[in-house]
């Protein structure tokens, strides 16, 4: 089904490059999510607003928590795909 599947499917081709697109943004924003230089810095920048007065300890604590999730998880990612940076 080869060839005729092809022609069959041709009306289909703009959701299937569409479905491709989506997918290729979704990877990218989440690799820029997980991305540890990213969270780092927000680190950093969590840190510069407890210290300036912006945000409480109970508020760091919550979003520490969260950002070193992500840290872990990005750094999880990162290691299992098995390219060498670990």
């Amino acid at each position: 089904m080869g060839l005729i599947g092809e022609v069959l499917l041709l009306p289909f081709a703009p959701v299937r490059g569409s479905l491709w697109t989506i997918r290729q943004v979704v990877a990218e924003a989440e690799r820029q999510y997980y991305d540890p230089a990213t969270v780092r810095a927000e680190l950093a920048l969590l840190e510069q607003r407890l210290e300036a007065g912006e945000i409480d300890d109970a508020e760091f604590d919550r979003r520490e928590d969260e950002l070193l999730d992500r840290l872990e998880t990005g750094l999880g990612r990162s290691s299992g795909r098995g390219n060498g940076t670990t």
